[in-house]
């Protein structure tokens, strides 16, 4: 079920021997141009959830800086909604094609890189869904039929594509997610893994001798100083978040933006704006209100990061909001 033939390792690119695959290169040539373009040692992506979520759904451009030979330690249901080209999946390079579904699981290196004419740019080609084993077995400990779950999830470790009507109904509720918020997004959760768990028409890709690397030692504490700066989202500190590491501010600011591709300045100011986005979900707060709250100075500051992240201000983010809310209210009166 492997495609092509194996590369040999002189003209394979090179990765750390724990993380190289040994490369599937089609019969016409092209995956190993692409595999040449798109593999080097994979990125580490950091991956900041809105707090007040279980889990992270998002819809992204191709090309974009989030796609890219890269591994993360949530796990991540990948629909590819246009276009075709090459996936790499771990050790295995295969075609995808729209409608292209996958399970990846944690650490595991991936990327897809579509066939495009020089300019030309996918809208909306990415919807992704992320989300952690904590939360998986929090569940588990709430709700034992997520215990169902677990062999998909095994599975997963080495890559899950699906086929035919199982993933045309797992992407469907995929991306009706992207409609949803609260608890009927939870609802579309359930179903969709519910629907990849009965799912036949499935296949794991990377080889069963691939092992990704295992991040550990100070690599695995950057899951700490997130918790931390989480959880302190109005006063965080760098001299805090080096002192989990055991670190000076300098080092830790090295190693920091190592492992997340983002300078610790960034992260703050991108999980901050994912807090105020949850505040103004809700009209408890007034913008001024949720702009300290989430640890900005002076609101002019606040405007202008919210901006930079969101392409609006909080007041039009909030907006946007009200009027998703009113046409779904529209929608089911009628």
């Amino acid at each position: 079920m492997r495609d092509g033939a194996q590369v040999s390792p002189s003209s394979a690119p090179r990765l750390p021997t724990s993380r190289r695959p040994s490369l599937r290169a089609d019969p016409h040539g092209a995956a190993a141009e692409n595999a040449r373009t798109a593999l080097a040692d994979p990125d580490f992506e950091l991956i900041v959830r809105d707090p007040a979520t279980s889990f992270r759904w998002h819809r992204h451009d191709y090309p974009s800086a989030l796609a890219r030979w890269n591994y993360h330690p949530e796990y991540e249901i990948h629909l590819i909604a246009e276009s075709s080209g090459k996936m790499f999946v771990g050790d295995h390079i295969g075609a995808f094609g729209p409608g292209n579904l996958l399970l990846v699981g944690p650490n595991l290196p991936h990327h897809w890189v579509s066939d495009l004419n020089p300019g030309e740019r996918i809208t909306g080609r990415d919807v992704v869904l992320q989300f952690s084993s904590r939360f998986t077995e929090d569940a588990r400990k709430v709700f034992p039929e997520f215990g169902n779950l677990l062999p998909v999830l095994e599975e997963s470790r080495r890559g899950i594509e699906f086929f035919g009507d199982d993933a045309r109904d797992c992407g469907e509720l995929l991306l009706k997610m992207g409609d949803c918020h609260g608890l009927a997004r939870i609802a579309l959760f359930i179903a969709l893994i519910e629907r990849m768990v009965a799912a036949k028409a499935r296949r794991v890709l990377a080889s069963e001798t691939y092992r990704p690397e295992a991040i550990g030692g100070a690599d695995a504490q950057i899951g700490a100083v997130i918790e931390y700066m989480f959880a302190n989202v109005h006063d965080v500190r760098m001299s805090a978040a080096a002192a989990i590491v055991g670190m000076n501010e300098s080092t830790f600011s090295r190693h920091f933006k190592k492992m997340t591709g983002a300078n610790f300045v960034d992260c703050v100011r991108k999980i901050r704006i994912a807090k105020a986005c949850t505040l103004l979900e809700s009209d408890s707060l007034g913008v001024t209100e949720i702009c300290f709250e989430c640890g900005f100075q002076n609101i002019s500051n606040f405007n202008r990061a919210f901006r930079r992240e969101k392409g609006m201000t909080p007041r039009e983010y909030r907006a946007n909001v009200r009027m998703r809310g009113a046409g779904r209210e529209t929608r089911a009166a009628g």
